[in-house]
């Protein structure tokens, strides 16, 4: 696939997947004869779980840390595990302040609904 085509499909802008490959966020992808980037099945699979990682707010420092103790090799896998585990509890982290951050919107909503704005009249003392 062409990098528009893998821009398209994955909804990545063509400047971020080069920038993903030149930092190490995905392995080098490979070349037509002329140079030009022809994303292979394995390819696409590492722009897709950089996408997701990514969106989850995994940092990119965790991830290219990822990517090279994956080229290295079968005798990374207990630190690569390890980063995942770390880069999880943090997102489960972030979830729960954000569930919190609902929590008390839905509150503020339900007491416009309900009529019931004591709290922001006492807010204005």
């Amino acid at each position: 696939m062409t990098i528009k085509e893998v821009s398209e499909k994955y909804d990545i802008s063509a400047d971020t997947l080069r920038y993903y490959e030149r930092i190490g966020l995905i392995p080098p992808v490979p070349r037509t004869q002329s140079g030009v980037r022809d994303y292979d099945e394995a390819s696409c699979r590492w722009v897709n779980l950089m996408k997701c990682f990514r969106k989850a707010g995994v940092q990119i420092e965790a991830l290219i840390e990822y990517v090279a103790l994956f080229r290295e090799g079968d005798h990374t896998e207990a630190a690569r595990k390890a980063i995942l585990v770390e880069q999880r509890d943090q997102l489960v982290k972030r979830m729960a302040q954000m569930q919190e951050s609902l929590d008390l919107l839905d509150q503020k909503i339900e007491n416009y609904e309900r009529g019931i704005v004591q709290v922001e009249r006492q807010m204005k003392r």
